[in-house]
């Protein structure tokens, strides 16, 4: 998925049409359509402003205009860009793509020069990939939150241990008895069975570890 902010661009000039692909990080409908709702308030001079989004861990929720364009020759060629496209490193280990949660704008002015509906279809499709390759991109992990509780002075050693064990730990919660360590592990079924066992090491037994919701986690493109 795209790293959070502002969007990632490309721009290409075909037979003297301008095509400028802007993506944006959006996890909602709402925040996809505001996203191209934006692209096109700053572009009113341009002809098309044609889009595709993919939302979801799933990928469950797609859609696509073609804004004027011939059917079938903006839209779902820019929505196809998106779904398949795949890192170096998901190419090189054979893994298809899984990017999801971005929005996909084409804002396109009209040079003259009519390109067909095979010229349109390799244009929008060229132009949304041109942005994903220089786009900074963010790994998205399924995780559960690990809980427990500890003394107030055992708290800062207990964390540093977990910490030094290569676990994610999350910011610590006291209260006026205890302290609640939280710590962040990948949602399967090994990660969590080695983490409760490495946190029941740490803690000589003693930990009563509760297990939290999923949730997803942003991590380096490695």
């Amino acid at each position: 998925m795209l790293r959070a902010g502002s969007g990632h661009r490309a721009e290409l000039e075909i037979k003297k049409s301008r095509f400028l692909a802007v993506l944006h990080r959006t996890d909602t409908e709402d925040a996809a359509r505001e996203a191209v709702a934006e692209v096109a308030a700053q572009h009113r001079d341009a002809r098309h402003h044609c889009t595709a989004f993919v939302l979801g861990a799933s990928r469950g929720t797609t859609r696509s205009s073609d804004d004027g364009e011939p059917a079938g020759t903006a839209g779902i060629p820019m929505l196809q860009a998106l779904t398949q496209f795949a890192t170096p490193q998901q190419r090189a280990g054979g893994h298809p793509g899984d990017l999801s949660d971005v929005t996909a704008v084409v804002v396109r002015w009209f040079g003259g020069v009519k390109l067909g509906a095979g010229g349109l279809v390799r244009a929008y499709s060229a132009a949304v990939t041109a942005a994903l390759e220089t786009a900074l991109l963010r790994r998205r992990l399924r995780c559960r939150e690990l809980s427990f509780t500890a003394p107030h002075a055992d708290a800062g050693r207990v964390e540093a241990e977990i910490r030094a064990h290569g676990y994610t730990v999350l910011p610590t919660d006291y209260d006026a008895a205890r302290a609640t360590l939280r710590v962040l592990v990948p949602d399967r079924a090994d990660d969590l069975a080695d983490a409760r066992d490495g946190l029941a090491g740490i803690t000589s037994g003693r930990a009563d570890v509760l297990d939290g919701a999923p949730q997803w986690r942003d991590l380096p493109l490695e």
